[in-house]
Parts: C-alpha cells; sequence; structure tokens
C-alpha cells in the first residue's frame, strides 16, 4: 500500500471510491469502517476486532485474594468515599 493523498470525486448522493489497496489491506475482517466526523473533516477507520484477553490478569485491585464477594464489593465502594 503506497502512503499518500489522493483527490477523489465525491457523487450527487455523497459517496466516494476509497482506493482499493487500502481497502484490500485494511479492511478485511469485518467490511466496515467508522467514520469520524469533526468540523471541516472525515477520518475513515477500519474497523477491527479487539483482543481483550491480552488484558486479562492485569488489573490491580488492591486486594491479595477474594474471600467474600460481598465483602470485596463493600471495600471497593467505600473505598471511592
Amino acid at each position: 500500500m503506497e502512503i499518500g493523498v489522493e483527490v477523489r470525486k465525491v457523487d450527487s448522493q455523497g459517496r466516494l471510491i476509497l482506493p482499493a489497496d487500502w481497502r484490500e489491506s485494511e479492511v478485511v475482517e469485518a467490511q466496515e469502517v467508522y467514520v469520524i466526523k469533526r468540523k471541516g473533516s472525515l477520518k475513515i477507520l477500519p474497523k477491527r476486532k479487539v483482543d481483550l484477553t491480552i488484558f486479562f490478569d492485569k488489573v490491580d485491585l488492591g486486594v491479595e485474594s477474594i474471600g467474600s464477594w460481598r465483602e470485596f464489593e463493600k471495600k471497593l465502594y467505600e473505598g471511592g468515599k
């Protein structure tokens, strides 16, 4: 995929054609994109599956072990006060 700027025509219904090489390399999994609207610009990002398992066991809740779920919830919610 070549990186660069391309000028594209927009038809009367507001459609444009995404570059084929970008579609082939970036829009493979879901065949969907996110369109992020900003004042004066649009940003198009490919929709990808996110692997949340990389975060498994990464959260430190400040406790060694959870013996009683009820006690854990009590400490967790009271900790924010």
